[in-house]
């Protein structure tokens, strides 16, 4: 019985530095953050152009006209000693479904806990696919979870994907990148949220995701080299 409660307790803590790193995250940033939001998105691009020259993908037209939003996270850093946790900070953007045209990048969040025998560090670059409608608004609330407000499977890869014309039935499907190769990878129970700070720091004061996804109110030049990135690949 002990033990079992050792092992709870290890989770609920993790549980909770999680919730606090996503906190953290999301808070407020001055001005002076400005920076360190556009060095992510100049990761981004780099991890996205890595995400659609892996020939393990199998990435094709097929699939690109089917994908609704994309989710980056350029570094998803890891470490466990007894109990573990993920977090890191990326950028959302959504196609418009009427004119096909992808919004500037929106700033979230990502965290997640787990229990084991782990001892030791790493660090991933994660891509999420957004296949559904569903999954895309999902991105317009303050907060969720991968596997229990939307649907999230490790994404294919290998020989004969990139004929297929449909990858699975989930919401999102999920990649990272890991000793230079993609490759599915469960995400399962993930948090994703908004980062309010990192928004505003970029957009302005008040800016809200819909004001960058929905309504592109919000817009930052500076951001035109991962947008083009995106849309060209999307074609």
């Amino acid at each position: 019985m002990k033990t079992r409660g050792r092992r709870i307790n290890s989770v609920v803590l993790a549980s909770a530095l999680v919730f606090l790193f996503l906190a953290f995250a999301a808070g407020p940033a001055t001005g002076q953050d400005y920076s360190k939001q556009q060095q992510m998105i100049d990761k981004a691009k780099m991890t996205f152009q890595k995400f659609v020259a892996d020939p393990s993908v199998g990435w094709g037209p097929k699939q690109a006209e089917r994908v609704k939003g994309l989710m980056i996270v350029p570094q998803l850093l890891r470490g466990a000693f007894i109990f573990g946790g993920a977090g890191g900070s990326g950028v959302f953007l959504m196609r418009d479904a009427k004119t096909g045209k992808w919004s500037e990048p929106a700033f979230y969040t990502m965290g997640s806990a787990s229990f084991g025998l782990q001892i030791g560090a790493d660090s991933s670059e994660i891509v999420l696919l957004v296949m559904t409608t569903q999954g895309a608004e999902t991105f317009l609330t303050t907060s969720f979870k991968l596997g229990g407000d939307v649907s999230v499977a490790a994404g294919p890869v290998g020989a004969g994907v990139k004929g297929q014309t449909t990858f699975q039935s989930a919401d999102i499907l999920s990649y990272s990148l890991a000793k230079g190769v993609f490759a599915g990878v469960s995400l399962e129970g993930a948090g994703v949220a908004v980062s309010q700070g990192s928004n505003q720091a970029y957009y302005g004061e008040g800016t809200r995701p819909t004001d960058i996804l929905v309504t592109h109110e919000a817009k930052n030049p500076k951001s035109a080299d991962l947008v083009a990135a995106v849309a060209k690949a999307m074609q």
